[in-house]
């Protein structure tokens, strides 16, 4: 428990739901996937898809703020293990670094024209930064990229970025169509220099890429019709292809991380439970859920996960999203041996250069009460998986709340007072452990010399670089081979630190780990420097929205 905690009257704001729960620890991590509940043996049986997955940005394999490796993400990763790649069906987003826009091609893509580590102090990097974004949206809003591949087959990997439970419920190839469509005569081809067009392009632009992302996904589930599904009536339809063997669900972080994007907190109300439409904003008015509006959301994507029959069921814990270095600590802890700081902010902001009059922030007891809910979110899954378990289904929990817990540098690491009884670090890989300067969760920096901190999180400051997506694809290795008991190839592994990931392959193709941009500084000059400039952190909150 946190040393000297406030009374709990203070960490209610005027806003706090009677319903929420404030916490004033963390809560121990869940190390024992079966929740100690003991379920009959299995009929033995072949299935035609070993892995399927449905999630969000965490599954499709975001990173740097666009969609792009999706071979490394980590159920392509697991698949790969399995020795089922070749026919792990998953989406494909080549060009330009992905979408919407990819923060590691732009400052890479700078670093060849101007051949300086700041070049953002170049009088004329404004323009160049607005041809290569023009010539990205344009990519991807009019040209090739608009159209949606030919596909065989249901894509394996279901998960699309920015979605949370009521996309999962409702989105089928029908409705992102339906919004593309409606879209054309309103888009805004061309950045030009004036800055509300720019602003009201993004906006829209950033909209259309989520939709269109989700089109690639779901395209290929549409029935014998022609009809949509959703990727949980995707999932059936697999499973009536032969059956799952693991089916991976790792959704309902989107349903509380808005809060770190915008920097404010609006508690769901009325229309949590419906998909925008023209004149309704339904659940785009909220940015993180009360947790009864969780708990009723999650229930009925629970009970569609029943009726697909996958043998396996693994489901992922949402983490605590106040911890991603794009919500950065300033101002110090809020008191002494506090999990929290005093204000959270855009992390290019420092003590001496954050005004509380003028930037956007979260204070102390907005983070707790954030985290607050995402405790209650997690009571939520963890009870639906033991229902199941006792009913005598293999639904397995990842505790990856409890993970990202063990990961936190500045929350934890950097703070002896801070931390709970439980904690200690997560232990890396060795490949990973070894390298210099320590792979933490702070924000990515690196200049010319090399990395000079983070590498757990890429530049967007939420999603995980390849290596981050490596842990992630061994931590559900192993309740897999563990508690579920999947079979992989070849011999046992020994015990830990072995890995089933080869993590020195990994590292090579992590570009961000193996060859540094030299021009991102640990002043995060160039990052701050992209987002001003083209209004990415007021839009980044878009990534759910409709074109409605």
């Amino acid at each position: 428990m946190e040393s000297n905690p406030p009374i709990t009257d203070s960490l209610r704001d005027a806003d706090t739901p009677d319903e929420l729960v404030i916490t004033t620890s963390a809560p121990v991590p869940i190390t024992d996937p079966t929740l100690g509940i003991a379920i009959p043996p299995l009929p033995i049986r072949e299935s035609a898809h070993r892995l399927v997955s449905i999630g969000d940005s965490l599954t499709h394999g975001f990173q740097s703020f666009a969609i792009f490796n999706t071979d490394l993400s980590y159920p392509a990763l697991i698949a790969r293990e399995l020795g089922c790649y070749d026919s792990f069906v998953h989406p494909e987003y080549p060009a330009f670094g992905g979408m919407p826009l990819n923060l590691e091609y732009i400052v890479r893509s700078m670093e060849r024209q101007v051949g300086t580590p700041t070049w953002w102090d170049a009088g004329f990097a404004i323009f160049d930064v607005r041809r290569i974004v023009d010539e990205i949206e344009r990519f991807w809003e009019t040209g090739p990229g608009a159209t949606v591949p030919r596909q065989t087959g249901i894509n394996n990997n279901l998960a699309v970025y920015g979605w949370d439970l009521r996309d999962v419920l409702s989105r089928t190839a029908e409705t992102e169509q339906a919004a593309l469509t409606g879209s054309l005569n309103r888009g805004l081809v061309g950045f030009g220099i004036d800055p509300l067009r720019i602003a009201k392009h993004f906006e829209y632009y950033i909209a259309l890429c989520s939709r269109l992302a989700g089109l690639y996904v779901l395209d290929s589930a549409r029935d014998a019709s022609g009809a949509g599904r959703t990727v949980l009536d995707a999932a059936r339809a697999l499973a009536d292809q032969g059956g799952i063997e693991t089916l991976i669900v790792f959704i309902g972080a989107n349903n509380a991380l808005g809060t770190v994007l915008d920097l404010n907190v609006r508690w769901s109300g009325p229309g949590f439970d419906r998909l925008p439409t023209l004149g309704d904003p339904g659940k785009d008015a909220y940015n993180v859920w009360r947790p009864s509006h969780f708990a009723s959301e999650f229930v009925r994507v629970a009970t569609a996960v029943r009726a697909i029959g996958a043998r396996h069921v693994i489901w992922a814990t949402v983490p605590h999203v106040t911890i991603v270095p794009i919500a950065h600590g300033i101002m110090g802890k809020s008191h002494p041996g506090s999990r929290y700081f005093t204000y959270y902010t855009r992390p290019w902001l420092t003590d001496a250069t954050f005004d509380q009059a003028r930037d956007a922030h979260l204070t102390a007891n907005q983070a707790r009460q954030i985290d607050s809910a995402v405790d209650q979110y997690n009571q939520t899954i963890v009870s639906q998986v033991g229902s199941a378990r006792r009913d005598g289904l293999d639904w397995l929990v990842l505790d990856t709340c409890g993970m990202l817990d063990r990961l936190a540098t500045r929350r934890y690491g950097q703070d002896e007072p801070a931390k709970p009884p439980w904690w200690t670090p997560y232990p890396l890989p060795p490949t990973i452990a070894a390298l210099a300067p320590p792979v933490d969760s702070q924000f990515y920096a690196s200049g010319p010399a090399g990395r000079t901190q983070g590498g757990l999180f890429a530049l967007d400051g939420i999603h995980p670089t390849t290596v981050g997506y490596g842990i992630l694809a061994e931590e559900f290795i192993k309740v897999m081979a563990g508690a579920a008991g999947v079979t992989f190839p070849g011999a046992p592994l020994p015990a830990p630190p072995r890995t089933r990931i080869d993590f020195d392959a990994l590292l090579a193709r992590d570009t961000l780990m193996s060859d540094p941009p030299a021009s991102i500084g640990n002043d995060l000059e160039a990052i701050r420097w992209l987002n001003e400039g083209i209004d990415l952190a007021k839009r980044i909150a878009a990534l759910g929205h409709d074109l409605v």
